[in-house]
This record gives C-alpha cells, sequence and structure tokens, in this order.
C-alpha cells in the first residue's frame, strides 16, 4: 500500500479509532468504488473484520441483492439490508414539512435528513454484531461527516470511528488501480462518474463537473431525476395534496401510504420540471459550494404544507414560525438532529400543525408550482368579510377611524417632535 494511504495514529478526537484497537468494523456500504474500495482495505490496513450496512431510503434503482453479494464478495463477514423507508418518511420527512424545512432558501435538506438515520442504524447495528468501530465514506469538505460522526458519538460514545476517505488521501484514478489491483468491480466500468451523486425519496443532489465553475449553466446530462422545464408537457396540471394535522394523507383525492404519497408527488413533479434547484450554500465546514438539486416532492408538499398553515394560524403565528422554521432547518443542516433544541423546536411545530389539515390545489407547468385553490375547515378566513362590501359578523367598518388613530398614535408622535427638531 501507497505510503498516503497508511493508517494514521494521530487523533483529534476522542471517538477516532485506535488502530491497535479495531478488530471489527461497521461498515456503512453503498457499493459504488469508495465503499467498496474501503471494504477491502480496512480489511488489509487494520487487520480486521468487517461487517456492512446497507440502508434505502428511496434511492431510485437500487438493486440491493446486488449491493449484498458483491459485499460478501469482497470479504464482509455479513452485509445486512435495512429498508428504512418508512422510518424515514415518518420520523425524519414528516417533522420537515411541519417546519416548512429549506436551508438557505432552497435546500429541502434531503441528505441532512437521513444522515442521523443511517448513523443511528449504524450504532444498532454496530451493537448487533459486536463491532467496535464504524467506519464511513465521507470526505473531509463536506457535512456528512459531522453529521454522522455527531450521532454516533451521541448515541454511542464507546464506539471508535474510522473515516478512510478522509485519511487516505488516494484520488479517483488511485481508487480505480486499488480495485483492478484487488479484482474489485467498479460500476459502470473504469470511467470517472461525472457527478457525485446523493439521493433518496426526497430528492437529488449533484456536485462536481462544470457545477463548481460559477460561470457554467446547467448541463442537460445532470437531471437524472427531474425533467428540463423547456421539455416538459405543454398542458399544466393540477395536484391536490391533503393534510391532516400537518401530515400529507391524499393526492388528488386518493389516501396514500407515506412512502408511495411522496413517490407519487415527486413522479408528477418530475414530469413537470418542478423542483430544480440551483444552490449557493453555506457549509459547515467554512466553504461556499454551488449544488444542483432535484427535489419534485419537496417542492409540491412544502409548498403546499406551507400554505394550509398560512390559512390556519394567525397572523402572528405566520410571523412567528418561520424564524422557527429557519432555526429548525439550520440545525438539521448542521448535523445537530440530536440538540435538544431542536425536540423543543418539534413540539411547538406539533402544536402550530395541530390545526393544518384541509386541501391545497396546485397548478404545475413547466418548472413553476403555483397554488391555485384552498380548502381548510380551519380556516382563519371569512369570504363574507374579506370584501369590499357590507360589515358583518365579527367586523364592524365603523370601528375603523378609531383604530386607525390608536394605531398611528405613537408614529404621528414620534414625527411631529422629529419635525419640531429640524429631523425628516
Amino acid at each position: 500500500m501507497a505510503e498516503h494511504t497508511r493508517v494514521s495514529d494521530v487523533r483529534t478526537a476522542s471517538y477516532e479509532a485506535d488502530p491497535e484497537q479495531v478488530r471489527r468494523v461497521l461498515l456503512l456500504y453503498s457499493g459504488g468504488l469508495d465503499t467498496s474500495v474501503m471494504l477491502k482495505w480496512i480489511q488489509d490496513e487494520y487487520d480486521a473484520e468487517v461487517v456492512a450496512l446497507t440502508v434505502n431510503l428511496g434511492q431510485p434503482g437500487e438493486d440491493y441483492e446486488v449491493v449484498r453479494g458483491k459485499a460478501l464478495r469482497l470479504g464482509a463477514l455479513d452485509c445486512k439490508v435495512v429498508d428504512a423507508r418508512e422510518e424515514f418518511a415518518r420520523e425524519y420527512i414528516v417533522p420537515a414539512i411541519k417546519a416548512n424545512a429549506l436551508y438557505g432558501g432552497g435546500y429541502p435538506l434531503f441528505t441532512a435528513l437521513g444522515r442521523p438515520l443511517i448513523a443511528k442504524l449504524a450504532v444498532e447495528a454496530a451493537r448487533e454484531f459486536e463491532c467496535d468501530t464504524i467506519a464511513h465514506g465521507c470526505t473531509g469538505k463536506g457535512n456528512d461527516q459531522v453529521r454522522i460522526e455527531a450521532t454516533i458519538a451521541t448515541l454511542a460514545p464507546e464506539l471508535q470511528v474510522i473515516a478512510p476517505v478522509r485519511s487516505w488521501r488516494m484520488g479517483r484514478e488511485e481508487e480505480i488501480a486499488y480495485a483492478r489491483e484487488h479484482g474489485i468491480p467498479v460500476k459502470g466500468g473504469t470511467e470517472v462518474a461525472p457527478y457525485s451523486i446523493d439521493d433518496n425519496l426526497w430528492g437529488r443532489s449533484s456536485e462536481g463537473r462544470w457545477i463548481e465553475d460559477l460561470a457554467c449553466a446547467p448541463e442537460d446530462d445532470v437531471f437524472q431525476l427531474v425533467t428540463r422545464p423547456e421539455e416538459a408537457p405543454d398542458e399544466a396540471e393540477e395536484v391536490s395534496v391533503e393534510f391532516a394535522r400537518g401530515v400529507p394523507v391524499a393526492l388528488n383525492g386518493e389516501r396514500l401510504d407515506l412512502v408511495e404519497l411522496i413517490e407519487r408527488a415527486g413522479e408528477i413533479g418530475a414530469r413537470h420540471g418542478v423542483g430544480i434547484v440551483d444552490h449557493i450554500e453555506d457549509r459547515i465546514v467554512g466553504l461556499k459550494v454551488r449544488d444542483i438539486y432535484e427535489a419534485p416532492a419537496a417542492a409540491i408538499l412544502l409548498t403546499a404544507h406551507q400554505e394550509l398553515e398560512k390559512l390556519v394560524c394567525t397572523i402572528h403565528q405566520n410571523q412567528t414560525k418561520p424564524e422557527l422554521d429557519r432555526r429548525w432547518a439550520y440545525l438539521v443542516y448542521a448535523g445537530l438532529w440530536w440538540e435538544p433544541l431542536r425536540g423543543d423546536l418539534d413540539a411547538y411545530m406539533e402544536r402550530v400543525n395541530e390545526q393544518v389539515t384541509g386541501t391545497i390545489a396546485l397548478k404545475l407547468y413547466k418548472g413553476g408550482a403555483r397554488v391555485v385553490r384552498r380548502e381548510s375547515s380551519n380556516a382563519v378566513y371569512d369570504a363574507a368579510l374579506a370584501g369590499f362590501g357590507e360589515s358583518g359578523g365579527l367586523f364592524s367598518q365603523q370601528a375603523s377611524p378609531g383604530f386607525i388613530e390608536l394605531w398611528s398614535l405613537q408614529s404621528r408622535m414620534a414625527w411631529r417632535l422629529r419635525a419640531r427638531d429640524g429631523e425628516r
């Protein structure tokens, strides 16, 4: 093994593995080049046994039996495949919907939501297989290392962590050469993949290649989930989303299980070019990066939820909750899923969403998702009072002059005092 790939004894965190104490490793395994090379490398460099864990969060097109078979052929003692789609949807995506969760105004947090669940499942599997160490394939430049390692250190301080990609400093070509040398199959042959991809039930991200050049417009080949808007159907489509206490329960009047509803919403949105986000993002490790996101289900369900919430909440709730939504999203983005403040915010989100029941209809057309109809028995709205007709019920137009006088009192007094002193 080349010198630059050797295990280092230098550790800067208490949970980083001591090479002398690594006996059995739980590897988060995707079946791709990085984790396949890692599976072999850990066995050789640490003289350790490896158990692989593969988590299904709704990644499209994966054959998990093939992934499992590959891990076993590469020497894994076992490869556990966990279908976590329902847990991901119920325990992670639903809270995000209730919090209208977008980071930086655009990113719907699909990777950030998945990582603490994957790490939690890794802890459970590590204990099940009596592993002393967990290994992941994150680099030293991304947020995922924070999300995974913070979760492990929180839930299982007795476990060690190794991050080979962060420490071995292999380039892509060196990984391919290592794979060839050790008979590791490389998905797609030996051609270097043009983008770094992460996807799950809630969306898909692409990094690398031209995306890093801010002067470049998106190239067509990056869009593998969402139809390019200019190629979307020429006819608009209306889609309605029904919510019960903040949880989406029906699409176009059809009651669906949560996972199926999210998948169906994603398919409809993708067909109409909805959910493309070209995003400049402030990472928590200090970098500013550009990502291309494809999140059609999130674009539909978050838009519908936010509109319904606005309809049933008071002006004071509608002014306050977005501030807490942003704080919730930041905690999740920053890898602090287990931070008590997030639980505190969840309690508030739950309280508000007790009233978020009703139906929102959106019109989808060439990349746009526009709200066109709203219905809720909890709406803080009365059509008879909203117009310009006669007063009625709870509203009296005759009371308006007195309200205006009191409402503007301090502003009028302040203006006069400043005018007296020559200010404007």
